[in-house]
């Protein structure tokens, strides 16, 4: 808990312990069912951030059931279970309560051998920092609500949030991660900032290299910014430094709250290398945004 980490880890035995997590949230998309994978997935991405396998899953519900046809509930299960599926895990029960806010998400738990946890405190001075998703899906979803999204840029949120971080896990185990961690409601800097506290290092972001949906940064340009984004940059102020040189609404999606991000993997270089080609090889939209550059006994982010 001191290095705000993913999820909790509880030893069973030398060869096992379980991971556990939970997260749940109001829709923010209209269709029920894209709904309930995107939420779904955002909650199972806690274990792989933590180098596990999810086994089983337990539905969280709060439904306002005389002002919502049961039909939108019973499409955000069907949702959910799709990815719980897919990821190879088990649905085994849930809870709802009737509540005149409709949320939905799930406790998930999952296996990882104790030696093989991988945690947010582990960077290493010249490791390279992988993101596995492009940024901006708080502000398309803003964008959303405003109603000036349009069909692209819904149908690209919904591919990017709903995707899970199976593969994508899978693959940087192969490469020997020293800390691994995943984008979500902290935002790009947030998460990464997380990082180096818990690491004690200085890490730099790199703008040139962070992919992002270039519809978000359209809408930022508009002004679609969630209020989340300043509450996020007032929070990390003290140890983020920004270079003058840096795009206004570049920093608003690097701080831009996101739905079921990517996974931050940091590496060592030529691991980082390697890792990268193999994501690539795979389709998964990866890039290398940044390295940890020096020791910081309180943690620090430039973004250049």
């Amino acid at each position: 808990m001191e290095s705000s980490d993913d999820a909790g880890v509880y030893r069973l035995d030398s060869e096992r312990a379980l991971v556990q997590t939970l997260d749940f949230f109001t829709p923010i998309i209209d269709s029920p069912y894209e709904f309930g994978r995107i939420a779904a997935a955002n909650s199972l991405s806690d274990v792989y951030a933590m180098g596990g396998k999810p086994l089983t899953a337990m539905n969280i519900v709060c439904f306002p059931i005389e002002d919502l046809p049961e039909k939108i509930l019973q499409e955000t299960l069907e949702g959910g279970l799709e990815k719980i599926y897919e990821a190879g895990a088990v649905l085994v029960g849930g809870h709802s309560v009737d509540d005149r806010e409709f949320k939905y998400g799930l406790s998930v738990t999952g296996i990882v051998h104790p030696e093989r946890i991988l945690t947010n405190f582990n960077a290493r001075v010249g490791d390279r920092l992988i993101l596995t998703k492009p940024i901006g899906t708080g502000i398309i979803a803003t964008a959303i609500k405003g109603k000036i999204a349009d069909k692209a840029a819904m149908k690209t949120l919904v591919d990017i949030a709903s995707a899970l971080n199976k593969r994508s896990a899978e693959i940087m185990l192969r490469f020997n991660p020293n800390a691994c961690t995943d984008v979500t409601g902290f935002g790009l800097a947030g998460h990464v900032l997380e990082m180096a506290k818990g690491s004690k290092k200085k890490i730099a972001l790199y703008t040139a290299s962070i992919p992002y949906i270039s519809k978000a940064k359209e809408y930022a340009h508009m002004g679609l910014i969630p209020a989340g984004t300043y509450s996020i940059k007032g929070f990390c102020e003290k140890s983020v430094t920004i270079d003058p040189s840096v795009e206004t609404v570049l920093c608003d999606l690097i701080f831009d709250p996101q739905t079921s991000g990517g996974l931050v993997v940091s590496l060592a270089e030529k691991d980082a290398r390697e890792c990268l080609r193999a994501m690539i090889d795979e389709g998964i939209d990866a890039s290398v945004i940044g390295e940890v550059t020096g020791d910081h006994q309180n943690g620090h982010v430039s973004i250049v």
